[in-house]
């Protein structure tokens, strides 16, 4: 048997394109609201009415954070600094809202970041954090700055549901200017790994296929992906049913 290709193999019809990057609409009206990100939702479009000012949003990578976290931003108005701007933030105070992502990556520095939680907590300035990791995994060296951020709502973002797949892939094609047909929709969702990563570079593998080809994405497309990731996680590539098949 063949061995399968990888994700940059070259294809019959030339090399796969280079990917050039595209831009995820963070539009609120582009948001697709389910049941793993509703209470979240809702309470970040609560705001200013929060219980306090710190709020913890945690969830997998490509979950939809950042979507959330920046329609909040928008709405309230919110600072979204660079890592370096932290401290001079919490130094200047003032209670304009600020947003702060992925608090569990390298590149913050702790103390200004307690500082910042200190100096929101003190003056009620509305402060947004989210993470990928639970605070107990966050890597810094003291407590001081988990201490607070336990302090936070928090709110969690679940992995979607069956229901919710179809509207979030038809969403990552969008943003890539890219209409698909509702039943190639259809064929990806029972088949597909269900992680929001997975999806995001799913869509991004049939992006480049029908480009190097030419075509529209079709399930014959949509198969020949599906086999490629699966083989490069090392899992059964029999029954996608992808070869011939140009609808």
């Amino acid at each position: 048997m063949p061995t399968p290709p990888t994700d940059d193999a070259p294809h019959e019809a030339g090399q796969l394109p280079l990917e050039l990057g595209h831009t995820p609409s963070h539009d609120e009206a582009d948001f697709v609201l389910g049941e793993g990100n509703r209470l979240a939702f809702l309470h970040l479009m609560a705001w200013p009415n929060w219980p306090g000012p710190l709020t913890l949003l945690v969830g997998p990578a490509k979950s939809g954070k950042s979507h959330l976290a920046r329609i909040w931003a928008a709405r309230a108005g919110a600072e979204v600094p660079q890592p370096d701007d932290i401290e001079r933030l919490a130094g200047q105070g003032g209670t304009r809202p600020v947003l702060i992502e992925d608090v569990d990556r390298p590149g913050y520095a702790e103390d200004a970041l307690f500082h910042l939680a200190n100096q929101s907590m003190r003056d009620g300035r509305s402060l947004l954090l989210t993470a990928r990791e639970p605070v107990q995994n966050w890597p810094y060296a003291t407590d001081d700055l988990k201490s607070r951020a336990r302090l936070a709502t928090l709110l969690r973002v679940e992995p979607a549901g069956d229901a919710e797949l179809s509207p979030m892939l038809t969403k990552l094609f969008a943003d890539r200017q890219v209409a698909v047909d509702p039943r190639v929709i259809g064929y990806l969702v029972p088949r597909m790994e269900r992680s929001p990563a997975e999806m995001v570079a799913l869509v991004e593998l049939m992006d480049r296929l029908a480009l190097a080809r030419g075509t529209a994405i079709s399930r014959a497309i949509a198969a020949e992906a599906l086999r490629r990731r699966r083989a490069a996680r090392g899992e059964d590539t029999e029954g996608l049913g992808w070869e011939g098949e140009d609808e």
